[in-house]
């Protein structure tokens, strides 16, 4: 063969390959292959993890295409790297079993090759211990598919060489054993034959003490952990039941039981494992097992520690629940012991129920005693010869089996314990002698106190969701149901006569006239499927009157007026079946009574509606409320001082579950803990707002504390103080949660009931500020903890707008620093007004939304509320949208209703909004008239009578709304650009700041107008982000993004980020590449605006012009020499020419340092 490792081939994809003969072809592919997947398996050593997964997943892949290719290299590469470590073995192993079972068939002598080398691993001591030998063994398990009497015969070799076996083979064979998708039915057939063989030769190894003594070693050895089944200790105890089984020396069989008894009892795979041989070895030697299980019983630590309550807790752990082993160990010899067990069974059963009541009660003691019933039960229902015999204990093990029943907690539904017990019962009702109707009373009336009076399925879940690992309630509560009804079903089944009929339903009556819903709907339920089993299976006895039927109907009939629509359901199908079973009573024809019920127009509306949704509070709403609010205490205490991750998850799954149905009682808790938030509170904040529908219920309510304010003035008591921490929690919780991806859907839903409730907040805490302080004992607690409510406040606002998605608005704001209008109750109008422009003048998605949300608020009681909305309505009379909402005479209305209200600041906003040009268009019309007067006050030589003139022009523009300025927009603007670099920096400030308002006043309209204007104004503006005055720089930043906006500018948002946060050379980069980018047609109006400011007497504005320059020259080269004109090349370096002369080096150096790069260049060009 080829060596892999000296192939270096790569497919040909010539049109010489053609011309290959085929066979050296395929050759030549086979070679390639190889090579290949060679190279996978070395690969398969590398530390990298990541990339092992990915060789895996191509082995894996390769193996489908060419599976014998892949073994065959797996087998050379063991033989050719006999040094590779232990780890890559280890990986090797892995891949070579996932091939093997996803083979449908393996090679003969391929099978043997990988047999053999899984033995060769299987007993090797590496540093990956079991691990190692482990993957290894499941080689071979995986060739138990495809070699099945091969694998075994190897097996069935290195069991029997007189030397203990090795801990792998014991994990082979009990995978084997306990694994039942590994064999076919006739496989595990012959596997129960050849084990018991293998017992039978092994029992020549218990007199070599050697043998002997790693046998017992390797029982006594503990389990890795209690949790985990071990397979070798599993097949240990089945071994050692074998070779019990088929020993014949009396003696030494009770030896060694004794002897395993004797070990420790404290681990669960130890008790069933004890057990297990004992019910094996009991199958031959059915004395031997009981007299040793009698003897242990009655004599040592076992005896001690019977009917000793008091002691229980302090006891050694190895005895506790010795117990449970002898009630698992009896169970395990009635299975095990089949017909034998019959005459038995009174003397096991009596034990059990000695053992159960006279032991420590647990959990674990339940548990075994339910398992050795069924297990009892299950043998002797398998026994045809059952029904010759009487069963005296049936009725003692029935009144315990009634004890578990009544000790499962009533108002939870946790575990297959109740099904278990009616089961048990199920078959012990159908033994000798028949029960006598006092004992079968006391078991309907226990049944049906247990399962009828669960609470809802809703409530049962609420109770799971706080357990680490939470039963499927939906089919455990069915599989409860099933159980009762199979119970019902035997007792009636035994004594088939309308007499025990009506004794069965008569422990129903109370249950059928219940006042709770659930519990009615259960009983009829279960009365309904006993009718039903009657009626399909017509078993009842025939000779006997139907007597005491008008009981029964009349309380059927009764029902089917129950309020309950799934109740009147089922009630007719009890109706229809007790029919058809009185027909069959009478010897007649049996028919549907209600031919159509299941296709009726009635119940075809029942079947298709929706479930009834349940009240979220109970009769007493008091515990309850305390009830919930326990549980969610408990829960925070838990979560915060745990720090299992695990623990943490289940926690806040139960939350998210119970957060479902108690929405408004957790809020209230977690409020406690929500001032300040710290990581662990948000945590359970996000885990409430988990579930889609959830989460807008948890802001509904947050919003409700929020709006739940003492008066200003009077937080002094102690009620008071509890409100007003509540609503400040409520408002840190809201600005928290705005981040938190679970809120996002619900937090745009209600954009506009936050944004209006956060704002009214902040004018609230304006209030409270100015208003007289609560007496600080009263508060030197908590306001430790409150960092600023209106700083909080106010980036709760913040965030909003910019999480929600409105970064436009945010933009808007954050460039005109308007968030510090909002600093001081003076300002907070003006702050507000500016939030509702810039919705208007973005063109917000919420307006609609908050339009009828500020109508709604203008409504409200609290004046603050009304303030808030009347400033939004007023100012939304701007936008397009109200008039498409609204007709003129509704929202004239709403303005003359402010004229009326007692607040003059409302009175006003009223007034303003009275004067908005939509209720006149003459008004634009006489507005834009004066504009041209107000032009020739922008010369006037007092600065501030230039600054008045150009804040009115700024209030008509803002008056003009959607109509705008018209035509005159050109003339404004080159206007204004004459002051851009006017030395007065308060008229600099205005003019750049009223360019901004004209871009806005003009988008969205006619762009050729005012599009050259925009073009020219962007490299003042960008020159001037270096301004000496920081209120010029302020209103270069919105006037630049502005302009960028109405140029539908690429990456605006980046944009308005390194405008607002940015400063230094990447800020001014970045703004150069969007200018030179989007303004590529202007190029040279820019260059020679820029070669303009070179000029300028100020070193800042000449320093970001020659910023700009150089990285035209370094970056865009070839754009001076091809997009310039001849004029502007001389200009240009004239301008670098005269640099060189300038008094400052930094200047200097510029210039010559871009001379010589330009004539580089230019050089190049030519």
């Amino acid at each position: 063969m080829v060596k892999p490792t000296s192939i270096l081939l790569k497919k040909s994809h010539s049109n010489q390959a053609t011309l290959v003969p085929q066979n050296h072809k395929i050759f030549m592919e086979e070679a390639y292959n190889t090579a290949i997947c060679f190279k996978l398996l070395r690969d398969l050593g590398s530390s990298d993890i990541s990339r092992v997964k990915m060789v895996t997943k191509k082995l894996n892949n390769m193996a489908k295409a060419e599976q014998n290719m892949v073994l065959e290299t797996i087998n050379d590469y063991f033989v050719d790297n006999l040094e590779i470590s232990a780890r890559h073995k280890y990986r090797l192993f892995q891949i070579l079993e996932n091939i093997i079972l996803d083979a449908t068939y393996i090679q003969e002598d391929w099978g043997e090759r990988f047999i053999g080398l899984a033995l060769e691993n299987m007993t090797k001591t590496t540093e990956l211990e079991d691990i190692y030998q482990d993957a290894a063994s499941n080689v071979l398990l995986a060739m138990c598919k495809h070699s099945w009497n091969l694998v075994f015969s190897k097996l069935e070799e290195d069991f029997l060489t007189g030397i203990f076996p090795h801990r792998s083979l014991l994990y082979v064979m009990g995978i084997i054993s306990t694994n039942d998708k590994l064999l076919t039915p006739a496989q595990r057939d012959h596997w129960q034959e050849q084990l018991i063989q293998i017992g039978a030769r092994s029992v020549q190894f218990l007199t070599v003490d050697g043998w002997a003594k790693s046998l017992m070693l390797a029982v006594m050895k503990p389990d890795r952990t209690y949790l985990e089944q071990n397979p070798e200790k599993t097949f240990l105890f089945i071994y050692y039941g074998m070779i019990l089984r088929a020993a014949n020396n009396s003696s030494m069989i009770r030896k060694h039981l004794r002897s395993l008894l004797d070990t420790s009892h404290q681990s669960l795979q130890q008790r069933e494992g004890i057990a297990l041989t004992i019910g094996l070895t009991a199958a031959r030697h059915l004395d031997d097992a009981w007299a040793v299980l009698d003897q242990f019983g009655r004599t040592g630590p076992l005896k001690r520690t019977l009917n000793n309550f008091s002691i229980k807790e302090e006891e050694d752990p190895k005895w506790k629940w010795a117990s449970s082993t002898i009630l698992l160990s009896y169970g395990q010899m009635a299975a095990k012991a089949k017909e034998n067990i019959l005459p038995w069974v009174d003397n096991i059963s009596s034990r059990m129920v000695f053992y159960f009541r006279s032991s420590y009660w647990d959990d674990t003691l339940k548990q075994s005693f339910l398992e050795a019933t069924l297990l009892l039960v299950g043998s002797i229902s398998r026994n045809e010869g059952a029904h010759s015999y009487e069963f005296t204990q049936v009725p003692e093990l029935i009144d315990s089996l009634l004890v578990l029943m009544k000790k499962e907690p009533q108002d939870t539904l946790c575990t297959t314990t109740r099904q278990q017990v009616m089961c048990a019962i199920s078959g012990l009702c159908k033994l000798r002698p028949m029960l006598d109707a006092k004992r079968k009373s006391k078991i309907l009336f226990t049944c049906f106190q247990s399962v009828f009076k669960l609470p809802l399925k809703e409530a049962l879940e609420k109770h799971t969701c706080l357990l680490a690992d939470p039963p499927d309630i939906q089919k455990l509560y069915m599989d409860t149901m099933s159980a009762l009804d199979d119970l019902l079903q035997s007792l009636i089944t035994e004594n088939p006569k309308p007499e025990e009929l009506h004794y069965l339903l008569g422990h129903m009556y109370s249950w059928l006239v219940s006042e709770k819903v659930h519990e009615r709907q259960r009983a009829v339920r279960s009365c309904m499927v006993l009718l039903k089993y009657l009626a399909q299976k017509a078993c009842l006895d025939t000779t006997e009157e139907f007597g005491r039927i008008g009981h029964l109907l009349g309380t059927l009939a009764m029902l089917c007026q129950d309020p309950d629509k799934e109740i009147q359901q089922m009630v007719l199908e009890a109706i229809n079946y007790l029919y058809q079973i009185l027909l069959y009573q009478k010897g007649l024809e049996t028919s549907v009574l209600f031919r159509n019920v299941e296709h009726s127009e009635e119940t075809q509306s029942l079947s298709i509606q929706e479930p009834i949704p349940m009240p979220e509070i109970p009769v007493n709403p008091t515990t309850h409320i305390i009830k919930v609010s326990d549980i969610s205490r408990t829960l925070y205490c838990h979560f915060i001082s745990i720090e299992a991750v695990n623990i943490k998850k289940k926690i806040l799954k139960a939350i998210t579950l119970i957060s479902r149905y108690h929405t408004q009682d957790l809020v209230n808790s977690f409020l406690e803990y929500s001032l300040p938030l710290d990581r662990e509170t948000i945590n359970l904040w996000r885990a409430m707002g988990a579930e889609r529908l959830t989460a807008p219920k948890v802001l509904h309510e947050l919003l409700i504390k929020l709006q739940e304010r003492p008066t200003p003035g009077q937080v002094k008591g102690a009620t008071e103080i509890k409100i007003y921490l509540d609503s400040l929690a409520a408002m840190n919780t809201l600005y928290e949660i705005q981040y938190s991806r679970e809120y996002k859907e619900a937090v745009r839903n209600w954009y506009p009931q936050l944004l209006l409730g956060l704002l009214t907040q902040l004018h609230y805490l304006f209030e409270l500020s100015m208003a007289e302080s609560p007496k600080k004992s009263e508060l030197a607690e908590d306001a430790e903890t409150i960092a600023s409510p209106q700083r909080t406040s106010l980036n709760s606002v913040k965030s909003l707008l910019y999480t929600s998605g409105h970064w436009k608005d945010f933009a808007h704001l954050e460039l005109q620093e308007a968030w510090n209008l909002f600093t001081n109750f003076e300002t907070y109008h003006q702050g507000v007004t500016l939030i509702a422009r810039a919705m208007v003048q973005n063109s917000c998605s919420q307006v609609k939304a908050l339009l009828y949300q500020t109508i709604s608020n203008m409504e409200a009681k609290p004046e603050r509320d009304k303030k808030v909305a009347s400033l939004f309505f007023t100012e939304f009379l701007n936008s397009p949208v109200i008039l498409e909402e609204l007709p003129k005479q509704a929202i004239l209305s709403h303005l003359h209703q402010g004229l009326t209200d007692l607040n003059p600041a409302i009175r006003v906003m009223s007034l303003q909004g009275l004067k908005n040009v939509i209720f006149d268009s003459e008004k634009g019309n006489l507005l834009r008239a004066q504009l041209p007067a107000f032009l020739e006050g922008f010369y006037s030589e007092n600065e501030q009578v230039v600054i008045r003139v150009m804040s009115t022009v700024a209030d008509v523009l803002y008056c003009l709304g959607q109509q705008g300025a018209g035509h005159q927009c050109q003339e404004i603007a080159f206007n204004l650009r004459n002051f851009f670099d006017d030395e007065r920096d308060n008229v600099r400030a205005s003019a750049i700041s009223l360019f901004g308002d004209l871009v806005i006043s003009m988008e969205g309209k006619d762009p050729y107008t005012m599009k050259p204007q925009v073009h020219q104004s962007l490299i003042p503006l960008l020159v001037h982000l270096k301004d000496k005055c920081p209120a010029v720089i302020t209103k270069c930043k919105f006037a630049f993004y502005r302009c960028a906006v109405f140029l539908n500018w690429k990456l605006r948002h980046t944009l308005f980020c390194t405008l607002a946060w940015e400063e230094g050379l990447t800020a001014r980069h970045f703004l150069w590449t969007s200018l030179m980018e989007n303004g590529e047609g202007e190029f040279p109006v820019h260059l020679s605006q820029a070669l303009k400011y070179l000029h300028s007497p100020h070193r800042n504005l000449k320093l970001s012009a020659a910023l700009f320059i150089g990285y035209t020259i370094c970056y865009y080269p070839d754009a001076i020499f091809q997009k310039s004109s001849e004029i502007d090349l001389t200009l240009f370096y004239s301008t670098l020419e005269e640099l060189k002369q300038d008094p400052e080096q930094t200047f200097r150096d510029f210039a010559t340092r871009h001379s010589i790069f330009l004539e580089g260049a230019s050089k190049q060009m030519v």
